[in-house]
């Protein structure tokens, strides 16, 4: 017996009961033991060890989404004007007269409409036609289609330009709205604008989608979310929530063209978003694919290393999952380098610029990244780093009012300042980070 390795073992305050047992069963092994074919102990060589079984982790995961989503159901609601508040701060503090966002707003609809099929609560239905019916009367243009990007407290039409990328989530909600309720003007809807983001944002010429239209959908430079260079006419953020939303769209739709679709989406990531060399995503592009961004987005690398997946597995498509794999684990060991001693993510790198803030976003795509990587690879440590993700967030992010603070600064300080929803600060990431692990731990 390796008297060396429980020497090592107690030092760490791991409980000597379990240690024997499993000594004893499965015999010690450097790296890791399983304790059955169902949990994962994974022994870490790091001062701060973590050991959580699947079943715990997974126990824990239901708990916080629950957590999540009441904290929702109790103070997003706009009594007043209809809808939903469209922002509270990191102290709690209601601003009623503030706008309303596109992405906000069709996040609340695909959070609870997923959350309806996961468990179908009558308050998540609840949510979930609150936010369609808000969307559908308020952002939809009745006259040209699509959505508005914002409506002011009140319901009124304030930016009115076509965001692809917004335009994008309200399909992701409108879609996941007929998976749980088989509403087919839903369905509808969600057609309709992929439709319109064919006609109007599909680049005929080198592929792949622009960023923005006006009101009547004429193609713009204006109100484009670059780093302000005229020749960024693309955008990884913006390809990679079109794949997303055609994904969830081909799960109940299944249109040969949208398939077609698809394909190139998944192409235009391996063949000119991600960078060979360095397994990161081009953040910016000129229309032609040319490279317009040194930016290391460490979130946005973990996220679509298992969103891409995602699509593939959709399709059904045996080549493509094949073809995939590799690039969602390249994308996870870029995404590592963007992870602090504590189990953090940072937010992005810039050359030599590090930016240290920890958002909460990169933290819940962090737990369902890695952890896909440890499904493809069975290296269990992916699984340590899903774990550490967790462990981070439950130290640093969780607020003790509910839901999750935007982030921390460099000085692990809470972001209160910042929205705890806002335009951006949404339900979406945490709770899908939830529902996927909760589903992936199974």
């Amino acid at each position: 017996m390796n008297y060396w390795f429980l020497d090592r073992l107690i030092s760490m305050k791991i409980n000597f009961c379990i240690i024997f047992l499993v000594a004893f069963s499965f015999g010690l092994n450097a790296r890791a033991a399983w304790l059955s074919n169902e949990e994962i102990f994974y022994i870490s060589k790091e001062k701060d060890s973590l050991l959580l079984s699947k079943e715990q982790f997974r126990t824990e995961m239901k708990t916080e989404l629950e957590n999540i989503l009441s904290y929702w159901i109790r103070n997003s609601i706009d009594q007043e004007n209809g809808g939903f508040i469209g922002k509270i701060d990191g102290n709690d503090v209601n601003y009623p007269k503030a706008d309303k966002g596109l992405v906000l707003n069709s996040r609340i609809l695909w959070t609870f409409s997923a959350a309806f099929i996961h468990n179908p609560k009558p308050e998540y239905k609840m949510m979930a036609q609150r936010a369609y019916s808000y969307l559908m009367k308020y952002f939809w243009d009745k006259k040209n289609g699509g959505g508005y990007w914002s409506v002011d407290y009140l319901g009124n039409p304030k930016e009115k330009h076509k965001q692809i990328y917004g335009q994008g989530f309200m399909l992701y909600g409108l879609s996941e709205y007929y998976r749980a309720f088989g509403d087919k003007a839903a369905l509808n809807s969600a057609i309709e604008l992929f439709k319109l983001i064919e006609k109007h944002g599909f680049d005929k010429k080198n592929g792949g989608y622009f960023e923005v239209a006006t009101e009547n959908w004429q193609l713009t430079d204006d109100k484009v979310i670059t780093q302000g260079k005229t020749d960024q006419k693309k955008s990884m953020n913006t390809h990679l929530h079109i794949i997303e939303p055609y994904t969830n769209l081909y799960r109940v739709w299944k249109d040969p063209f949208l398939k077609k679709q698809l394909h190139g989406l998944l192409s235009n990531f391996t063949d000119k978003i991600i960078d060979k060399n360095t397994q990161t995503q081009i953040l910016f592009l000129t229309d032609d694919w040319q490279a317009r961004s040194e930016i290391i987005s460490y979130g946005h690398d973990i996220e679509a290393s298992w969103l891409l997946l995602e699509t593939a597995e959709v399709l059904h498509d045996e080549t493509w999952i094949k073809r995939i794999k590799p690039f969602s684990i390249g994308l996870s060991n870029s995404a590592q380098k963007g992870i602090d001693t504590d189990g953090g993510m940072y937010y992005e790198k810039d050359g030599m610029h590090l930016k240290t803030q920890k958002d909460w976003w990169p933290q819940a795509e962090a737990m369902v990244g890695f952890y896909n990587s440890y499904q493809i690879s069975k290296d269990l440590r992916y699984y340590q780093q899903s774990l550490k993700s967790w462990d981070f967030i439950k130290k640093r992010l969780l607020s003790p009012t509910g839901e999750w603070y935007w982030g921390i600064n460099s000085e692990n300080k809470a972001l209160t300042n910042m929205d705890k929803i806002g335009m951006w600060k949404c339900p979406y990431h945490n709770a899908r980070a939830c529902m996927e692990m909760i589903r992936r731990l199974e």
